[in-house]
């Protein structure tokens, strides 16, 4: 595939719509259809940002957050579904590829889930994050190898971590390795303060420069009326505030656009590509400058499943434990 020398990009803070999968889906239709004005090639959207990231679960002990993961579970995405068909419709429509993250239902179970749409409306990538962070763990199921593919797309080899993903440096190596151009990441946003924004600065910063490749991150932000909706509890409102770090990153680990802190907006840049060899001629972490001969990943990219089309699958289910006693 041919890519363009230049990609404009957008990184995208928005608020969701709190409890509203249709109402946070026509915000993320509206900011795809305000970026084809500004000729954004690329967009990337926040963490599980459709329809909400589970805040809940930070604040709330597992004992009292039945009701709320019942609500998350009830306004949840399956893939596909009317959701998947509107976005994958504004990005055909406008040329873009689109990178949003989601709360997937699949049955019983709950995922965060980043979804890649190319140009063309096709979906290329329905990845889940492989390790929930912390409170996360009671919401959402592990995701597998299988996403950690870089991808061919219209604006050129493509990426994409979720959170605190990016503290797994053999995930991010997974990616690397491929050669990937642009890397996509997404954090929530809206917890723990100007903490949260100095960790995914020096996080995103770190990468474009080990990975010699732009980084477009996206977080959202919550307006101190949704703090409220979510809690009426002063203290506990105070973890839900900063956190965001909407920003470009360039190769050279430079912001190529003032990055968003506060509020909502729209961070655009171009991606000279020139500059990914720029980089790289000095320092190529997958080429001239790895080693092989010493270092190595293995990686399993097989999709796992419980179940196919004739019946369980043994390799996934829970085996006894098998040992030999000897004297």
């Amino acid at each position: 595939m041919t890519y363009s020398r230049t990609v404009r990009a957008a990184a995208v803070q928005i608020s969701p719509v709190l409890f509203s999968r249709d109402g946070t889906t026509e915000k993320v239709l509206n900011a795809i259809a305000k970026a084809a004005t500004e000729g954004v090639q690329l967009i990337v959207f926040s963490e599980t940002l459709i329809p909400y990231y589970p805040y809940f679960s930070f604040i709330q002990p597992p004992v009292l957050m039945g009701k709320e993961h019942m609500r998350l579970y009830e306004e949840a995405v399956t893939v596909p579904s009317s959701v998947t068909d509107a976005v994958s419709s504004a990005a055909r429509t406008s040329g873009m590829v689109v990178v949003l993250g989601v709360n997937e239902r699949d049955q019983g179970s709950l995922y965060n889930t980043q979804l890649i749409f190319d140009a063309d409306g096709t979906l290329l990538l329905k990845r889940r994050k492989i390790t929930p962070t912390y409170h996360e763990r009671m919401i959402w199921g592990q995701g597998d190898g299988s996403g950690l593919k870089v991808l061919d797309t219209a604006v050129g080899k493509l990426g994409c971590l979720a959170c605190w993903e990016h503290y797994n440096p053999l995930a991010r190596f997974a990616l690397m390795a491929q050669h990937e151009q642009i890397h996509c990441a997404q954090f929530p946003g809206s917890l723990v303060g100007q903490i949260f924004t100095d960790q995914i600065e020096v996080t995103i910063r770190h990468h474009a420069l080990e990975a010699g490749c732009f980084v477009v991150n996206a977080t959202s932000w919550l307006s101190p009326e949704q703090v409220s909706q979510i809690t009426p509890d002063e203290t506990l409102q105070r973890v839900l505030k900063g956190g965001c770090n909407t920003a470009i990153i360039g190769p050279e680990g430079n912001h190529l656009c003032p990055p968003i802190t506060d509020g909502e907006g729209m961070a655009i840049a171009d991606l000279d590509f020139s500059l990914i060899t720029k980089r790289k001629r000095m320092m190529d972490s997958v080429g001239h400058y790895a080693r092989p001969d010493l270092l190595q990943l293995q990686i399993d990219l097989s999709e796992k499943h419980l179940t196919d089309s004739n019946g369980l699958k043994a390799s996934v289910l829970p085996q006894p434990l098998q040992f030999e006693v000897t004297d």
